[in-house]
């Protein structure tokens, strides 16, 4: 992955959404001329997978984290919740945008889970 700044650092779960709405989603933010992360074609084989997730999110300036019926039970979609928050609240991250996308699911029952995503909903809902 080439050291750039990302507009938008797309955080979903490619089996609920990689080819439905998140392929659109990225193909209309790139038409319109923003500079996207995916982790499908973001990162070079042979990488280490979180630290380059970790770097792309450093670099860019917002997030959008389509949370779909399973994306808190994926690993790698709350380790990425995770980095993006805690993005956040650092200071060089005062102005990265979270845009939470509620794909077919009720956002009021996001928060009812328990378990290791109770304190990514929790923080979601701050934000």
């Amino acid at each position: 992955m080439a050291s750039m700044i990302y507009h938008v650092f797309l955080s979903f779960r490619g089996e609920d959404t990689r080819k439905t709405f998140t392929d659109h989603l990225y193909t209309a933010l790139s038409g319109a001329g923003f500079c996207t992360f995916r982790d499908d074609d973001g990162i070079e084989r042979g990488k280490n997978v979180k630290s380059e997730l970790d770097k792309a999110i450093k670099e860019a300036r917002s997030s959008i984290v389509v949370l779909s019926k399973d994306y808190s039970s994926s690993g790698w979609c709350l380790d990425e919740l995770e980095m993006i928050l805690e993005r956040k609240r650092t200071s060089s991250g005062a102005g990265h945008v979270v845009l939470p996308v509620f794909y077919d699911v009720d956002p009021s029952k996001f928060g009812s889970k328990r378990g290791a995503s109770e304190r990514h909903s929790v923080d979601m809902k701050s934000n």
